[in-house]
């Protein structure tokens, strides 16, 4: 069939509308029509991405929600009609990862991402997706294991979020971290995924919530996020390290990197507590990065952890988000603060790139 789709054709190039063909689905495969895609960093990141590891021309999205147009054989979890989000990680349900309980990084997916089987072509030519994805297109086809059912009462423009940002962060303060009753919590960069550990924290039930930024448009913003205190990394240059240590009364329960900046990675280490302070390293870095960290400051009782997608299990988790959501324990509404149709799309990325928007997110 044919659709249409936002189209990268080279590194930090502008997107453009294509009409491409897209595979039917086959064996345990689900064909999908996007009706939304929120605009993430990490689509930025992959735009910059050199050969080879960046594909191009690649249609990237992975915030996606839309509604299942046809099943392939086999299919059991979904069906034409339902509301659906494309994961970012696949759940298989079956491997030693997913049946763990531990960890979110489904073994099956990880074998589907070395795949590479095409599923779009223009002009008769493969175009690549991001991580087994590819929502800036209006339709798409993904593995079964890969797409989780939503509840049909939430708009599917809000919906969205939770795909990546809003798991990210509140999955980070609630499945990774743990975050307990009472504690204290530094969030640095109050962008998408900081402003949604924010939340996961105040479910969580954390009683200060520290935000960090160089914008201080964002930490207004925040507050309705869960944001107890806003700080002003600027204003204390050198010293915010020890400004941090000494609002959380010498260190804090829970540090969230949410930037991708090696030196507030180390900030975050060293403003964590002596004896038990956890710091959660959420920002994406270039993957030849390394983060030199002093010993002394992990002997003396710190720890350090990553977290991919808030460590929240997709088919099975994340569409629980929603119920948060209808709950009103987490706000979704005011975090998607641009809608655009898909023929902007680039203006959507220079409204996150500029910082004017918490989130962006595309229509078809």
């Amino acid at each position: 069939m044919e659709t249409r789709a936002a189209v990268c054709h080279a590194p930090d190039a502008a997107l453009t509308i294509e009409t491409v063909q897209l595979a039917p689905p086959g064996p345990g495969e689900v064909l999908i029509e996007i009706c939304a895609c929120g605009i993430c960093h990490s689509d930025h990141h992959q735009r910059l991405r050199e050969p080879p590891s960046g594909l191009y021309p690649i249609i990237l999205g992975h915030e996606g929600a839309g509604v299942v147009r046809e099943c392939g054989p086999g299919v059991e979890s979904v069906r034409p009609g339902d509301h659906v989000i494309p994961l970012s990680i696949a759940e298989c349900g079956v491997c030693a990862n997913c049946r763990s309980g531990r960890t979110n990084i489904c073994e099956a997916f990880l074998a589907d991402m070395r795949d590479k089987r095409p599923r779009f072509f223009l002009n008769g030519e493969p175009v690549a997706v991001m991580s087994n994805n590819g929502a800036f297109a209006q339709h798409m086809v993904m593995p079964e294991r890969q797409v989780a059912k939503i509840r049909d009462d939430v708009p599917l423009d809000i919906a969205c979020a939770i795909g990546c940002a809003v798991a990210t962060g509140v999955g980070a303060a609630l499945h990774t971290a743990r975050v307990r009753e009472g504690s204290n919590v530094v969030i640095f960069g109050l962008g998408g995924v900081g402003v949604n550990v924010a939340q996961g924290a105040r479910v969580a039930g954390a009683s200060r919530i520290i935000g960090v930024d160089v914008n201080p448009d964002r930490g207004a913003a925040a507050a309705q996020f869960g944001v107890t205190d806003f700080v002003d990394a600027r204003a204390h240059g050198d010293r915010l390290v020890d400004h941090l240590r000494a609002l959380t009364g010498g260190g804090a329960d829970y540090c969230f990197e949410c930037v991708g900046d090696a030196t507030l990675m180390n900030q975050a280490i060293e403003v964590s507590h002596i004896g038990w302070g956890m710091s959660v390293l959420l920002g994406v870095l270039d993957p030849s990065a390394t983060l030199p960290v002093p010993l002394t400051s992990l002997q003396i009782g710190r720890t350090v952890t990553g977290s991919y997608m808030g460590n929240m299990r997709g088919r099975t988790q994340l569409p629980g988000l929603l119920d948060l959501y209808v709950d009103g324990r987490i706000l979704l509404d005011p975090f998607i603060t641009h809608r655009l149709p898909i023929g902007r799309i680039n203006e959507g990325f220079d409204l996150m790139l500029s910082g004017q928007a918490l989130r962006a997110a595309v229509t078809f």
